[in-house]
This record gives structure tokens, C-alpha cells and sequence, in this order.
């Protein structure tokens, strides 16, 4: 029983856009800026459902799975033009590349040496696969390209809805593992020893100019949602002909074929598609109601349980990523602000990829961060989901 009944549709989703806006409101704080906003939406959401104000489970929560997170990926690669990526940010874009190597490999290794526990009673492993499966593809989506691609792995495998428990711990460490990893990347640096193994470059001197874009208005938004709607209806109806051909496929590849929709415009439209302002901005909230509805199936006692497993797990693959990218990094005669940059925008997305470089000075790092952390909004789905597939289970 909870205070929001969890038949009462309306105040459950009213409930969820409030602890998002909650959360927001703090992100301005000094500590809710340490934490982010991804973090406090989480915490507030398991503490209003381990209290009894919102349910553990409801309607609700599911049409967030089949709706939202779906219309994430639209908005996010609004901007993804594969050509500015590839042609403007050259040693970006190689960085990056072995930024999502490290993830992958990283998430192969570290889920190889767990066994982790089987689903719970009376879900179907056959059609869900394996946990090790579910959950290595899950961090590694979320790796390269953030919570826009964390959530289509999460939906498209069932890990979400078969333990709402195990999800949420790995929701919760995995925002405060990179928190953990951001601050870690912003002293190396400062240590002599490490930036002395790599090749020195000027990144003081400007940054490749970006387009100016028009003001967010009412049309842009509205627009911009009707884009991504219209892409994800093509996109599910494509999936549906893809499953009457072959079994469960297009419940699989649903969110991969979304992805390559919504290159398609970004990239040979790039100026029309600048003019739908207010797309990421959208997507930023619709996560964040995402990261709460996750958060609420937590249950506190499973979710202790689990978050030492998961720390190592996180962690292995962490350090996994780290000594390919700096590694082979450093054979290419990559620099150590872009390796870092790529890690950034690979591990924590688009968003503080080129906060962190404005930061340190790297200013001609500031928009290659943010294409960069873009390209992975659009591959990490596509590889998450082949990594998924060819597990060993």
C-alpha cells in the first residue's frame, strides 16, 4: 500500500514529473551540483517508495517503459550529424572509438569473473536471456553513449521489468560510480607522472565554431516532440514487420533501428533539423522521469544486497576502460585532454564531456566533446545490443 494508489494513473506520473522537477531544482544547490540531477531523482524516488508515497510498481511506470524511453533516442540525436562528426573532430572521434572498446571490453571482462543470481521465480529465461547477458549490455550502453541508450537496453533485454530491485541498484551505482569516475578524471592532469606519457598539445586556442541555432520557442518544442514520435512510430513499425519475419527479433533490434531513423535526417539535414531547438532539453526532463520510475520498484534491503557486487563489477569495468584508452591512447599519439574528453563523453554523455574541458581550457575540445558524446547517443544502442546477443548463456 502507498499513499499514490497505484491504479491512480494521473497522480503516480504526476508524482514522477515532480520528483524530476525536485531534482532539478536541486541540481542548483552545491551539494545537489555534486551529486547531479540524475542522482538526487533516484535517491528521492526510492526514498518516496521505500516510505509509502509512491507505489513500487504501476501502470504507469510501464507506459514510461513503452514511451518514453523510446522517444529518448529521437531526441537526443536531433543534432547527430554523422558527417560534423567524423570530418570535424578527426582525433575526437578516434578517442572516442577506443573509449567504447574500453567499455566494451571493459564490460566483458568484469561480468565474466561474476556469476551473477538468476532471474526470480517465474520469469522466462529463454525470452529474457540470461542476467549476465541483460546487465553487461545494459553499462555497456549506458558507457558509451548515457541513459538515453541505458534505458532503450534496459526495456528491449526486460531486465527493468523482471527485477525492478536489481534494476534500481544498478541505477543508483552506476550514477554514483560516475561521479566517482568524473573526479577522478579532472586530477590526472595534475599528476606530472601520468601527463608526462603523453604527446603535448595546445587545446587553449578556440574551439571549431558552432552554429548558431534558433531561439526554443512553443513550435520548436512541439515540433520537436512530433519528430520524435513520428520516428519512433515508423521506427516500432518496422520493428513489428522485423518480428512477423523472425521471432522476438524486432523487440530486440527495436531501439537499434530507432537509432539509424534518426541519423538519417540529422545527418543529411543538419540546418533543418538545427531549427527543431528544444529536442535535448526535453529528453534531459523525459530521463529524469525515467531515473525516478527505475528508482521506485528499489527496494532498500535488496538494493544493499546487491550494490557491493555491483561496485566491483562497475569498478573493474571501469579500470578495464581506463587502461585501453589511455593505453592505446597513448600508442596512437593521442593527447591526454582529448583521451579525457572521450572518456568523459562516453562515460557521462554530451553534457559534461565540454563542461569539463571549458573548465580545464581546453577550449578547442569544448564542441568536439559534445559531437563526440552525441555519436555515442547514436552507436551505443546498436552495439550494446550485439554485445546482448552473442553473450555466451
Amino acid at each position: 500500500m502507498s499513499l499514490i494508489p497505484a491504479d491512480n494513473h494521473l497522480a503516480v506520473m504526476a508524482a514522477l514529473f515532480a520528483i524530476a522537477g525536485i531534482a532539478f531544482l536541486l541540481e542548483k544547490t552545491r551539494v545537489g551540483a555534486l551529486l547531479t540531477g540524475a542522482v538526487s531523482a533516484i535517491f528521492l524516488a526510492i526514498f518516496a517508495s521505500n516510505v509509502g508515497i509512491i507505489p513500487s510498481s504501476a501502470p504507469a511506470y510501464d507506459f514510461v517503459w513503452t514511451y518514453f524511453v523510446p522517444v529518448l533516442i529521437p531526441l537526443f540525436l536531433m543534432k547527430a550529424d554523422l558527417k560534423k562528426i567524423f570530418f570535424e573532430t578527426t582525433r575526437m572521434t578516434g578517442a572516442f572509438m577506443l573509449a567504447a572498446l574500453g567499455t566494451v571490453l571493459g564490460a566483458i571482462v568484469a561480468f565474466s569473473l561474476y556469476q551473477l543470481p538468476d532471474y526470480p521465480a517465474g520469469v522466462e529465461a529463454a525470452q529474457l536471456g540470461t542476467r549476465e547477458a541483460a546487465a553487461t549490455a545494459a553499462f555497456t550502453a549506458t558507457y558509451i553513449g548515457g541513459s538515453v541508450n541505458y534505458g532503450a537496453l534496459m526495456s528491449s533485454t526486460g531486465l527493468g521489468q523482471a527485477d525492478e530491485s536489481f534494476a534500481s541498484a544498478m541505477t543508483a551505482v552506476d550514477n554514483l560510480y560516475s561521479g566517482i569516475f568524473l573526479a577522478l578524471l579532472a586530477i590526472l592532469p595534475s599528476l606530472n607522472w601520468v601527463a608526462s606519457r603523453f604527446v603535448q598539445r595546445d587545446h587553449s586556442q578556440g574551439e571549431i565554431a558552432a552554429e548558431k541555432t534558433d531561439p526554443i520557442s512553443a513550435a520548436s518544442l512541439t515540433l520537436s516532440l512530433a519528430y520524435a514520435l513520428i520516428i519512433v512510430a515508423i521506427g516500432s513499425f518496422l520493428a513489428d514487420i522485423l518480428d512477423a519475419a523472425v521471432e522476438d527479433a524486432g523487440r530486440k533490434w527495436k531501439f537499434a533501428i530507432i537509432s539509424v531513423l534518426s541519423l538519417i535526417p540529422a545527418t543529411a539535414m543538419p540546418k533543418t533539423m538545427a531549427r527543431l531547438t528544444g529536442g535535448y532539453e526535453i529528453g534531459i526532463g523525459l530521463s529524469f522521469v525515467f531515473f525516478a520510475m527505475i528508482a521506485a520498484g528499489a527496494d532498500v534491503m535488496s538494493l544493499m544486497q546487491l550494490a557491493p557486487v555491483l561496485f566491483v563489477l562497475i569498478g573493474v569495468m571501469l579500470f578495464v576502460h581506463a587502461i585501453v584508452l589511455f593505453g592505446l591512447g597513448s600508442v596512437f599519439k593521442l593527447s591526454l585532454p582529448e583521451l579525457i574528453t572521450a572518456s568523459n563523453a562516453a562515460i557521462l554523455g554530451a553534457t559534461t564531456a565540454p563542461a569539463l574541458a571549458a573548465a580545464k581550457g581546453w577550449k578547442d575540445l569544448v564542441t568536439p566533446g559534445v559531437l563526440v558524446g552525441v555519436f555515442g547517443y547514436a552507436i551505443g544502442t546498436p552495439i550494446a545490443n550485439l554485445v546482448f546477443e552473442f553473450w555466451p548463456g
